[in-house]
């Protein structure tokens, strides 16, 4: 008996992409990111106690375009994973299940993983500027 032309998997005709899942896969992402960058910084700390030599090399990559960009990454990771920590802080708790309540803590995640980076780059340029 032949088997009828249909699709094997009818539920990706009828799937909506989604926050919820989107959140979910740059949770991980952002978790991966700040391992990377913790070697990075790990590697500015060790540059430190090498010397100053050492630390000038260093200074000098963190400090280029290249170096701001992958700080500025890093320092979006460390604010959306946190954000998004308590987020799921929450939900162990059993609150925030409703969907009204997960698309919109979602987008609160994302609003404050973006305000919370650009406070800590305002607050770092102000801190520079007054030393």
């Amino acid at each position: 008996m032949a088997q009828p032309d249909r699709p094997l998997s009818p539920h990706l005709q009828v799937y909506r992409w989604q926050i919820t899942n989107t959140l979910s896969i740059l949770h991980r992402l952002t978790g991966v990111a700040l391992g990377a960058g913790t070697l990075l910084m790990a590697y500015w700390l060790i540059a430190i106690a090498a010397g100053p030599e050492a630390f000038a090399t260093a200074q000098g990559f963190v400090g280029s375009i290249v170096g701001r960009i992958i700080l500025l990454g890093f320092t979006f990771a460390l604010a959306f994973h946190f954000s998004n920590g308590i987020r799921h802080l929450f939900w162990d708790s059993g609150r925030g299940f409703e969907l009204s309540a997960v698309h919109t803590s979602g987008w609160i995640v994302v609003i404050a993983s973006a305000i919370l980076t650009l406070a800590i780059w305002i607050l770092g340029y102000a801190v520079r500027g007054a030393l």
